[in-house]
């Protein structure tokens, strides 16, 4: 059987049997970390500018951050996997941010049809297990030829968990995931900008848009994702991508609870965490004056240094994806935190001066486990009097599914997250209702007071409490 029809039979199989405790456990993780980071997120400015473009909404039932703000489900899905993703604070797995993509999507359609928090876990493992089945197919690495994976595979990802919370048949969940692919996109080129978390944003609204044309009756392809012309063959970046291998793992080997998730403990991007777990870790050993470091050596995978393209950044933006930010706010401040995701922290003096002080030396020791990865990350710091302090390697940063958030972590980032956002009361209580998923309804959810409108801005030189 083709590879598009065989994931549209997955999805149909786990919206009628569902999926196990287990892969659920981990989804609730998912929803936890993404409707933290939405409503932190909810301010940015990518956010409040696609808010006030697409002004008026219509009126619908899907919410907008768990806020007073109703309009459609593709709508919502849009705004807020924006808002999720808008601070790069959300998790990550199969070479992307799942949660980012497919809590936004699920949730919005959950709320359009009223759907139980059981069938909204099961959607969000089939997004995760046909994302992850796409992604394992390709031996290179997407972001090397300019590929986003998350706005790519997020839609397909997108699709097939709105195609099981739909309950749609085989055939017409393979026409779902079909359409997606035709909406895939995501330029690496785009990151410190506006358009990555849009990346997010459409990847959701694509899922639910596919899923609910395939329900009228639209069609795809019945292979637009193994056909030579077709999805896998299109975005891979060497061509040497598996097209005909049968997904026969599917339903008896669960990604989601061989991988997890790794919940991210800094707002940028997820490549920079072991050298900042290092760097931190040293500094807490032995505190330096950043006056008087005369360079710092970060040893990492020639990938990851790929990504972080922003050398000398000027904005808070562009700071993310800058492994010289990372080193010189753990340098400076002592923390990588919102707080210094700031554009006049990142231009202030002590900053920039040390950018240039930043080298990074590739590693040749790579992960077997993660494509793309060092072995561990390194940094070493070199003092002007000719001092010389080398950080423990880092293999797992705090918040890989190996070496998890310990629960009152989670809780804390969750509470601080929706603080940050400018939520009102009922944050706890939404906590604990999303523990117990499984026995909540969407539209049972707690609605949090303060988020009538987009929000504010968020980039101040206060102290901001999520991430810190």
């Amino acid at each position: 059987m083709a590879l598009t029809l065989e994931l549209g039979e997955f999805v149909a199989g786990v919206a009628a049997r569902g999926a196990p405790a287990t892969a659920h456990a981990v989804a609730k993780t998912g929803f936890i970390d993404s409707i933290a980071t939405m409503i932190a997120g909810r301010g940015e400015d990518a956010v409040r500018t696609a808010f006030g473009a697409l002004a008026p909404l219509p009126d619908g039932p899907a919410r907008l951050w768990f806020g007073a703000t109703r309009t459609g489900a593709a709508e919502a899905a849009l705004l807020n996997g924006m808002a999720a993703h808008a601070l790069d604070f959300d998790d990550v797995s199969l070479r992307g941010h799942p949660s980012a993509v497919l809590v936004p999507a699920i949730v919005a359609l959950a709320q359009q049809r009223d759907a139980s928090g059981r069938a909204m876990l099961d959607a969000y493992v089939a997004g995760f297990e046909a994302w992850g089945e796409l992604v394992d197919r390709e031996s290179g690495i997407h972001h090397m030829k300019g590929w986003h994976p998350t706005g790519v595979f997020g839609a397909v990802g997108a699709a097939a968990a709105c195609a099981c919370l739909m309950g749609l048949d085989a055939r017409q969940a393979s026409h779902a995931l079909g359409l997606a692919a035709s909406q895939s996109a995501g330029l690496m080129s785009n990151f410190g900008s506006m358009a990555k978390p849009f990346h997010a944003g459409r990847a959701a609204q694509a899922g639910v848009l596919s899923a609910r044309l395939a329900a009228a009756g639209f069609t795809a392809s019945p292979d637009a994702l193994e056909h030579p012309q077709g999805f896998l063959a299109a975005i891979s970046p060497a061509g040497d991508v598996d097209r005909e291998s049968p997904a026969d793992t599917l339903g008896r080997q669960w990604r989601i609870e061989a991988r997890g998730l790794n919940l991210k403990k800094y707002p940028t991007c997820y490549y920079t965490h072991r050298a900042i777990d290092a760097l931190l870790a040293l500094l807490a050993r032995a505190p330096l004056d950043a006056a008087e470091v005369a360079s710092v050596d970060v040893t990492m995978s020639r990938e990851h240094a790929t990504v972080l393209r922003n050398h000398r950044p000027a904005d808070a933006l562009a700071a993310k994806f800058s492994i010289e930010f990372a080193v010189a706010s753990a340098l400076v401040a002592g923390k990588v935190g919102m707080a210094q995701l700031d554009d006049d922290f990142v231009r202030s003096a002590p900053v920039q001066a040390l950018f240039g002080r930043v080298h990074v030396s590739f590693a040749s020791a790579y992960d077997p486990d993660t494509p793309g990865a060092a072995f561990a990350d390194q940094v070493v710091v070199r003092m002007r009097d000719g001092a010389v302090h080398a950080s423990e390697p880092v293999h797992h940063a705090l918040g890989h599914a190996r070496r998890p958030l310990p629960p009152a972590m989670l809780r804390e980032k969750f509470l601080d997250c929706l603080q940050a956002g400018g939520a009102g009361e009922g944050g706890e209580a939404l906590f604990d209702q999303l523990l117990s998923l499984e026995r909540q309804s969407a539209n049972g959810l707690q609605v949090l007071s303060g988020l009538a409108g987009p929000g504010t801005h968020h980039h101040t030189s206060t102290e901001h409490p999520c991430g810190s």
